[in-house]
């Protein structure tokens, strides 16, 4: 091994080592904005074009399933049985029976989303305490997801086997404590007796739906309220319920909506009149209003008109309240 004198100079520290037998290769010079533009334009037009491909079946899908049923069935309103445009049957909104329906409607939905909101905000408290990716949340989730979409004839019959005139529940209680909820008439038949089965897939969608807002509260913002001398009631009251208020709100109005357009449940369980839904499903089997026509149409414009109000007001509360999920 061999070193350097002292008094030899340093190789200059810019100067590039190059080796003889290494040929430089010459470097390309990067292409244009304009050829990467041009390059990539087609294939960016190309995977547009494929992805609203793809979308077809399910636009084809909700136009003829959907959005042409929803017109025709809204539309007939307007009209007599020989086909000429009429704004008389809008009579109907003034018939003691529709607005029996209305008011049965409006009562069942908003007693049933106050009561799933309510429970639904208590368990999404307690699931807050959870780890997200644990057991116990990961199961409670999961079936959040099956029960708010768990309705029809298997949950009516559920409840009829639980607590019918004959149901488990029933006849435990009859024979325990000598207590009949249905001595005076078959309590679950009835529109208030609705509210039962009802609350059962509530109380899910609520927790799908509020979770999101109460998992965006930061726990630094009660770390820094606590700093600053803050108690946790004063916490809760002057930011954290604040700040959940619109998506607690706009939750609550989604339950509405869910109550309002349920039929299935209610159709296995009452057999006619009540609420909208199977007031509409009577005038389809026999008309029962005298001198108007098309009486069906009449209410299903009214819930359209029901549900868009309760929809925009969803969508305003939600749009204040992702402010804070960001």
């Amino acid at each position: 091994m061999t070193t350097a004198s002292a008094g030899a100079p340093a190789p200059a520290a810019s100067a590039p080592a190059t080796s003889a037998t290494s040929p430089v290769l010459p470097t390309s010079a990067p292409a244009s904005a304009d050829a990467v533009r041009r390059g990539a334009g087609p294939r960016v037009r190309r995977r547009v074009g494929l992805a609203w491909l793809g979308l077809t079946p399910f636009a084809a899908y909700v136009l003829l399933f959907l959005a042409v049923p929803a017109v025709i069935a809204v539309g007939s309103g307007f009209f007599t049985d020989d086909g000429a445009f009429t704004l008389a049957n809008l009579a109907a909104f003034a018939e003691p029976s529709v607005l029996r329906a209305f008011g049965g409607s409006f009562g069942l939905s908003a007693v049933s989303a106050v009561i799933g909101a309510v429970i639904g905000a208590l368990v999404c408290w307690a699931l807050s305490a959870l780890r997200p990716d644990g057991l116990v949340r990961s199961m409670i989730d999961s079936a959040a997801s099956v029960l708010a979409q768990f309705g029809g004839v298997m949950l009516a019959f559920a409840f009829i086997a639980t607590i019918g005139v004959q149901g488990l529940v029933t006849t435990w209680l009859v024979s325990l404590v000598d207590v009949d909820r249905n001595a005076t008439g078959a309590f679950l038949y009835t529109v208030p007796g609705l509210v039962i089965p009802y609350v059962y897939f509530q109380v899910p969608l609520m927790v799908l739906t509020f979770m999101p807002a109460l998992e965006g509260v930061k726990t630094q913002w009660g770390e820094a309220a606590a700093t600053l001398g803050a108690s946790r009631a004063t916490y809760w009251r002057r930011i954290a319920l604040p700040v959940l208020a619109p998506a607690f709100w706009g939750s609550l109005l989604l339950l509405f909506a869910n109550g309002f357009s349920s039929f299935a449940t209610a159709a296995a369980l009452i057999s006619q009149g009540g609420i909208v839904p199977l007031t509409i499903r009577t005038q389809l089997t026999s008309e029962t209003l005298i001198g108007l026509q098309n009486v069906a149409g009449v209410l299903a414009f009214g819930m359209v008109v029901v549900m868009a109000v309760v929809m925009g007001a969803y969508s305003l509360l939600q749009r204040r309240a992702a402010r804070w999920q960001r």
